[in-house]
């Protein structure tokens, strides 16, 4: 049931977030522009009621047919959600949510079902008309029966929300809202209800308390600082920036995993949240449009004129109420924490949001016959080398007779038996070596492909280990980092302006040109560049390698973290590799943090907290 309202939960969340800055411009126009608005204008405020009955919710129709078949599905599922809006007398949220993927569903359907039948020449003119004929057909059906059926569910929710608020007790839906968060269910709630239920609100009164009942950042604020003032080791350390990244940069996930280290504070967050959802309630607070992401200036972006100072204190209130709440459990379990306490509860967090490190195609090999496997990323510079680098480590120290290599995914071998790839790009793995058993992991570093191959290989007699995979005749790894390029205790930042000083770093050196810096961002738009244990590398894309004008490795320590996506990285380290060059110290790295499992130091932890440039240079050059 968790997974199946969890899948529902991100489906809801992938027609809506995308579109969060139409949203956004739409909440700004309204805070503006409307009769209570900042600066009144008639001619203006005339913008608020076309965006939300007609741009929003095509947007998301179209959002949604485009997620289940492209851009031909975006276009049924925007055809189709126009049915829904035309004779309703308010914003169709829901029933683009339905139209959208059931157009681009339908569509996807039809052209499975005559794929390979077209005659030549036909294509065009039969798609076209195709993509007509049944767009039209849903429009109608969207306008007589999807339409009313739609309009009666949304009149029935609003009328329960309602009656809680005329009960007076709206602050008990932080009851199934907070926990509702740890769980990863905040976008269903907030995006399928919360937030359609408030803008129908602020298209009336011009402001809505429900979009403050799951943005509000105070109760995770609350625990991350009673962690920050009575927790001890990581836990202690950690806070601080994630308090940072959750408040200012709105990137509530951050503080779930210290939830999790102790799932008494779920009380914490709910009594934090009832207490701001009280005192928003007293004060008349609300907001004009969802904020997104959930910083303090999002928040005080989308309220209204003259209701700041009631935000603040909703915001204040169930901060206190969530530390002191926190308080108690936090110094009680004080005693008894250790530095491994936060990483099982970040992977607990894994297995709750529903995303499994590693999933392995239908194909097996089998161990008695598994002889060559191959990492591959898009460029083949970094994250595969990292990856194969640790895997190999791994299979040495079991006494395991398997090659292990890196490349660039247009560049696998077709003696590959095994390919590890990041699930991003499970397309292009399959197409590029159909042949092979395919391993699609969510990070290189942080993934059970060890554990699945070896099983298989338990039973098979070891042998003298092949020679390392790393070139031989490489230049020292001196001339590819320099000490000048490990820079210490840089203030945490988002991930984007971390990888562009990483790749000025970079182009200063005289490594790369300027344009490599775009090549790096590119790279992470399309796939993240980290690797696990709080470590990214990101690096260009493959089409950029002709900006490299030499192998180097820059290195970034951010003590507090940088976010990328739903992880921390506390090492940034920028590559430009030439060839085989660089993977020396990418081999070193990985070596050393395989050696953390035999019980030492967390090198990791050793080298985000140091404030010694040899530390770090003499690891990564050793």
């Amino acid at each position: 049931m968790q997974e199946s309202i969890q899948k529902f939960g991100r489906a809801l969340s992938g027609m809506v977030m995308p579109n969060i800055g139409a949203f956004i411009a739409w909440g700004i126009i309204t805070a503006l522009f409307i009769p209570t608005g900042w600066y009144p204008n008639e001619k203006l405020a005339s913008l608020v009621d076309p965006m939300v009955t007609y741009l929003l919710p095509l947007l998301i129709g179209y959002t949604g047919g485009r997620a289940v078949a492209g851009a031909r599905g975006g276009v049924l599922g925007a055809i189709a959600t126009s049915g829904v809006i035309v004779g309703a007398g308010i914003p169709m949220f829901i029933g683009a949510m339905i139209m959208g993927p059931l157009g681009g569903y339908i569509i996807k359907k039809f052209d499975e079902s005559i794929d390979g039948k077209i005659p030549s020449g036909f294509e065009m003119l039969i798609n076209n008309f195709s993509a007509g004929i049944i767009g039209a057909i849903l429009a109608l059906l969207a306008y007589i029966a999807i339409g009313p059926i739609v309009l009666l569910l949304n009149n029935f929710l609003r009328a329960g929300v309602e009656t809680i608020v005329t009960a007076g007790i709206l602050p008990v839906a932080s009851i199934f809202i907070e926990p509702a968060k740890i769980l990863f269910l905040n976008n269903a709630i907030n995006h399928g209800v919360l937030g359609p239920i408030g803008i129908q609100e602020a298209q009336t009164t011009g402001k809505s308390i429900f979009f403050l009942l799951e943005s509000n950042p105070g109760p995770g604020l609350g625990i991350l600082l009673a962690y920050w003032m009575f927790a001890k080791g990581t836990a202690k350390d950690s806070a601080p920036g994630a308090t940072i990244i959750h408040f200012l940069g709105g990137i509530h996930e951050i503080y779930f995993p210290y939830v999790l280290m102790n799932p008494l504070l779920v009380l914490a967050v709910i009594a934090g949240g009832m207490s701001g959802v009280a005192v928003f309630s007293l004060l008349g607070a609300g907001l004009v449009a969802t904020p997104s992401p959930g910083s303090i200036f999002a928040l005080l972006a989308m309220t209204p004129k003259g209701l700041h100072l009631a935000v603040l204190a909703g915001i204040l209130t169930s901060t206190i109420v969530s530390f002191l709440v926190a308080s108690v459990f936090v110094k009680r379990a004080a005693g008894r924490m250790d530095d491994s306490e936060l990483s099982k509860a970040q992977e607990t967090l894994r297995d709750l949001k529903g995303t499994p490190n590693t999933s392995v195609s239908k194909t097996a090999i089998a161990g008695n016959d598994l002889k060559k496997i191959v990492y591959a990323c898009d460029a083949g510079m970094g994250s595969s080398a990292m990856g194969a680098s640790t895997l190999r480590n791994k299979f040495k120290k079991a006494g395991f007779n398997v090659s292990v290599t890196n490349c660039a995914i247009e560049a696998i071998p077709a003696d590959a038996q095994v390919v590890v790839t990041h699930e991003k790009l499970a397309e292009r793995a399959v197409k590029a070596s159909p042949q092979a058993e395919h391993i699609f992991v969510k990070d290189f570093l942080q993934n059970n492909v060890f554990e699945i191959l070896s099983e298989r290989l338990a039973n098979v007699k070891t042998a003298p280990i092949l020679e390392t995979e790393i070139p031989k005749n490489q230049p020292d790894s001196s001339s590819m980092l320099k000490r000048e390029n490990i820079k210490l205790n840089c203030p945490s930042t988002d991930k984007e302006t971390a990888i562009r000083e990483a790749g000025k770093l970079l182009f200063k050196s005289g490594y790369v040109e300027e344009d490599y810096i775009e090549a790096m961002i590119a790279r992470e738009n399309d796939i993240t560049t980290y690797i696990g244990k709080g470590i990214a590398i990101p690096h260009g894309v493959s089409s950029a390698k002709e900006k490299i004008k030499k192998s180097g490795i820059v290195v970034l320590q951010y003590p507090d973290g940088v976010q990328f996506g739903d992880d921390t990285a506390y090492l940034v380290i920028g590559i430009a590799g030439l060839g085989n060059e660089h993977l020396n110290i990418l081999a070193n790295i990985a070596t050393a943090i395989e050696s953390d499992e035999d019980g030492g130091e967390d090198i990791v932890a050793k080298l985000r907290k140091t404030d010694k440039i040899e530390d770090i240079y003499h690891i990564f050059t050793m």
